[in-house]
């Protein structure tokens, strides 16, 4: 394989081959430069591709015309965006499943302000304890700076929502800032009140609803969808000289009647009829809402689709002005903290300790994901204890009639306050509940306890012999290569992808990871991590090695990957480099195989394996490198 340091002219090279023209967008994983195009390139232009210095195969897969380059992948890329002028967030289109896009969009719309919403929270959480101790506080100018303060990012929660929600269907923000900011207009909500009290007003010929928008969720996301489409209908067939002005134009005066008369009471409808699906079992069978939520949202919270429910939660403080979902929610959130306690407490191993410790901490403010990902997940028998506590203690809560009169963008052990209100036995149920959770989990783990069996990093003698270094200044005769994961062996021929299998990015073998850790083969450097994280590249002197975990995992966008370190670290034989959640990128479909290969293997004389079948034992030897 040709080396390359010329990436601009590559990358001039492709796309005069394939034509700027028919460049759609342009992405890249560890290997290749990934584009879509409007037409197939003719066979003869792919022979030609496949022919420039660098270029390893082309590949057409998945509606994408894929170049193997290899790990310098990025470098070309960066140079065709700048010839392009690409913009980077324009990825291209993964195929999933309507349940998945949902959740992906409502994970990319929520995620970039809920911590807003939670510090929101906070604020009227405290307005809330001052008030039940003080109550002459709530008559103070004071009280009343610090309420609208906290909830004015629930009354413009639409603009917060057109703001991110514009980003990830690419549209116009400002555009889409100005549609939904006439939805919370104060102008629509007196009309909104006026259709209340029984006036008939008309948009052209065409009765509107009385519905108002102030803190929904389903309403300005829809708008921005559809506005995302006709944006992109307007930009082609409008004449450049008169673009900018006309598409805001037409945009606004047809989105927000559009909104206001059929968008807004679908959508509305849609999440009120949720809530009011949740709401009946809740009222009918308590016992067994609070045993779902309770039990099983953690388990949400892993596959990532938790975000799902936040126009459902929000309905409900819409229209009853409290939620129990949020309740129960929170013995969840807190069971998971108290299982990272349980750890603390019964492990003797200082390393858990220490992650048990700082993971309980963030599990206290309703940030769950380390507790579950760094301790209990990993743990195996602590998160089951996790599930088991917080559904006990969300069946408790469950006999004070406990809701949350106030939103709580991070429930957890802080946002308890939010159960005080009109009831009396609201938040007394609250803090039996969670005492509950936490005295069952953290006993739980101490009963069942669990499951420190760490993969121990091979330290085998004949591993040190090996590691004896023949060199001064100059290079030894042949490098050793240490297995970076634990696991089962595979040659690179049985890996279902064809620039792996070929050997055409490099030789080494595979591992089926029986774990989600990566070690350090040797001691060396990080040459690359990729921004997914699902990809690494290694150097030690002159031997260049990739390890890739998993196949077409770069989709993922990084969920699930954890790097430890980042490019041009030391590391040493055994370092920790990434975690990664094994289970979780199984369920999602994607094959776990992963290639640990030397990329410039063709400057050797020879890249041996110990062996290609068997168990993959880390810190064994794996490969030999002669020169």
């Amino acid at each position: 394989m040709a080396q390359v340091r010329d990436y601009a002219k590559l990358a001039h090279d492709i796309k005069d081959a394939v034509g700027e023209s028919n460049i759609v967008s342009a992405a890249h994983c560890a290997t290749r430069l990934r584009l879509v195009l409007k037409e197939s390139p003719s066979e003869e232009v792919t022979k030609r591709i496949s022919a420039m210095p660098a270029v390893i195969q082309v590949v057409e897969k998945g509606g994408q015309y894929q170049i193997v380059i290899g790990t310098h992948a990025k470098d070309v890329y960066n140079e065709l965006t700048q010839i392009l002028d690409l913009d980077e967030s324009a990825q291209p289109e993964i195929k999933q499943s309507l349940a998945n896009r949902v959740i992906a969009t409502m994970s990319a719309v929520f995620a970039p302000f809920v911590y807003v919403l939670a510090a929101a929270g906070l604020v009227q959480g405290a307005l809330i304890i001052v008030t039940h101790f003080f109550p002459a506080f709530a008559a103070t100018g004071t009280y009343e700076v610090l309420s609208f303060i906290s909830w004015t990012p629930f009354t413009f929660l639409p603009v917060l929502i057109a703001i991110t929600a514009s980003k990830h269907f690419k549209c116009n923000t400002f555009i889409a800032v100005w549609c939904c900011m006439a939805l919370v207009n104060s102008s629509w909500g007196e009309i909104a009140a006026r259709i209340a009290g029984g006036e008939e007003v008309k948009f052209l010929i065409f009765n509107m609803a009385q519905t108002t928008y102030t803190s929904t969720v389903l309403p300005p996301l829809f708008l921005v969808l559809i506005l995302s489409y006709l944006e992109r209908f307007l930009e082609k067939r409008i004449p450049d000289v008169i673009k900018a002005l006309v598409v805001p134009f037409i945009c606004a005066v047809v989105m927000v009647p559009a909104t206001i008369l059929v968008i807004g009471p679908l959508s509305d409808g849609l999440a009120n009829a949720i809530a009011l699906g949740y709401n009946t079992l809740v009222n009918t069978v308590p016992i067994l809402a609070a045993l779902l939520v309770g039990g099983i949202w953690q388990v949400f919270v892993i596959f990532g689709v938790h975000w799902g429910v936040t126009p459902m939660v929000m309905a409900n403080f819409s229209n009853q002005g409290f939620d129990t979902f949020q309740a129960f929610q929170t013995c969840a959130v807190v069971a998971q903290a108290a299982a990272c306690l349980g750890v603390f407490i019964k492990t003797k191993k200082s390393d858990i300790k220490n992650v048990a410790f700082s993971a309980g901490l963030t599990g206290i403010f309703g940030i769950t994901e380390p507790a579950i990902y760094g301790v209990t997940l990993r743990l195996k028998k602590p998160f089951i204890a996790g599930c088991i506590g917080g559904a006990v203690g969300a069946v408790i809560i469950s006999f004070f009639n406990t809701v949350y009169y106030v939103y709580a963008g991070l429930p957890g052990l802080l946002t308890t306050v939010n159960a005080i209100g009109e009831n009396p036995t609201s938040f007394t149920g609250m803090m039996i509940g969670v005492a509950a959770t936490i005295v069952v989990t953290v006993l739980l783990v101490q009963v069942i306890g669990c499951d420190e069996k760490e993969p121990a990093l091979a330290t085998l003698d004949e591993d040190r012999e090996r590691q004896t270094e023949k060199k001064t200044t100059a290079f030894a005769e042949k490098e050793e290569i240490f297995c970076p994961l634990n696991g089962e062996l595979k040659p690179l021929s049985e890996v279902n992808d064809p620039t792996f299998s070929g050997e055409i990015l490099g030789k080494g073998v595979a591992v089926i990871p029986a774990e989600g850790k990566l070690y350090a083969p040797f001691d060396g450097e990080v040459s690359m991590v990729f921004e997914t994280k699902h990809a690494i590249g290694l150097q030690k002197d002159d031997v260049e090695m990739l390890i890739h975990i998993g196949l077409e995992t770069v989709s993922l966008e990084g969920k699930y990957f954890h790097a430890k370190v980042q490019a041009g670290d030391k590391i040493k034989k055994g370092d920790l480099l990434i975690e990664f959640d094994l289970d979780a990128i199984a369920k999602e479909g994607f094959d776990t195989i992963t290639p640990v290969i030397v990329s410039n293997a063709d400057d050797f004389a020879n890249v041996a394996a110990e062996k290609t079948t068997g168990l993959a034992v880390a810190g064994a030897h794996l490969l030999t490198v002669k020169r």
